[in-house]
């Protein structure tokens, strides 16, 4: 089977400051995802390594970079699926944790559970030797917080101004057949204490089953919650949709149905993909056969041959 991976940095709208960083860091992360795939490593390992590149670089809203809720803390979520088994793991509203995707797999490999929040999750990261990371917050995000008003506000300018950030997230089709996706996020600025979006919600902000492919959301969260947008996309392939076809499909029912924009990128079980989007900007990368696919903007597709 020839290995895909697809990864991206979120659906917003992207100021032109944190464009180029942008591009720049999707490209690296699936750079890392495809290094995993052509040495034989499994889907599942090539996601969580394509997530911790993006959560490790401030560009993006998830681990170090992510934004702070109205108490000016950073609380993450990020969800980790394995499309051969459905197994899956989750943690939402983490605090001090550099990886959150890699708890998640911790959470989906280690305990008998799903979904482990807030005080458990941590309680469960010290128990298994995760290191606490003081070092979450950058000096950008604090000073944008500091500006930004309250909740409702935030959300309004969230996909319009350099407001928001969003999640970031990877799928991929390893050798052997099998997907898998993760999705990681800091979750909006201002937003109440404890929120969670889509990103940590099985079926909304990712789902992963080797009878139909992979993906991972991205978005106003609470739109994609009302949708199940994941499951939805992989629905429309089901009914024999191309993974195009299926993610704008979905899409443009999101914003018809509950007014919310996003994107997705998609991956099937036969190798074909989907980065699709309703903002204004997405930051987006694919390899496949050696070639490096990426884009920002909508109808934004360049490609490069790999350079290894």
């Amino acid at each position: 089977m020839k290995t895909v991976i697809v990864v991206h940095g979120g659906a917003w709208a992207i100021p032109d400051m944190l464009a180029k960083a942008s591009v720049a860091g999707v490209k690296n992360a699936a750079w890392a995802g495809d290094a995993v795939l052509k040495n034989g490593g499994s889907a599942i390992d090539a996601v969580e390594k394509a997530v911790r590149s993006l959560e490790d670089d401030p560009t993006f809203d998830a681990g170090h970079g992510a934004v702070l809720n109205i108490d000016g803390e950073v609380e993450l979520d990020s969800i980790i699926m394995d499309g051969e088994t459905l197994a899956t793991g989750a943690v939402a509203s983490v605090r001090n944790i550099a990886n959150p995707v890699s708890l998640a797999r911790a959470v989906m490999e280690k305990t008998d559970h799903v979904m482990l929040t807030d005080r458990g999750a941590s309680m469960f990261a010290e128990r298994i030797g995760i290191p606490v990371a003081d070092d979450l917050v950058t000096e950008l995000e604090r000073k944008d917080w500091e500006q930004s008003s309250s909740y409702p506000v935030g959300v309004e300018k969230f996909f319009n101004t350099q407001w928001g950030h969003d999640t970031v997230g990877a799928v991929a089709l390893d050798s052997l057949g099998n997907v898998a996706c993760a999705t990681s996020t800091g979750g909006i600025r201002n937003k109440m204490v404890g929120r969670v979006g889509d990103s940590p919600i099985i079926g909304s902000g990712g789902y992963a089953d080797n009878r139909s492919g992979a993906v991972s959301c991205t978005g106003h969260g609470e739109s994609i919650l009302k949708v199940t947008l994941a499951r939805l996309i992989l629905f429309q392939m089901e009914q024999g949709k191309s993974a195009t076809a299926a993610a704008e499909a979905s899409l443009q029912y999101m914003g018809e149905r509950v007014k919310g924009c996003g994107g997705a990128i998609v991956v099937s079980s036969t190798g074909d993909w989907a980065a699709s989007f309703t903002t204004p900007r997405m930051a987006w990368a694919s390899i496949k056969e050696d070639v490096l696919h990426y884009g920002l903007n909508p109808k934004e597709d360049f490609t490069e041959r790999e350079h290894y």
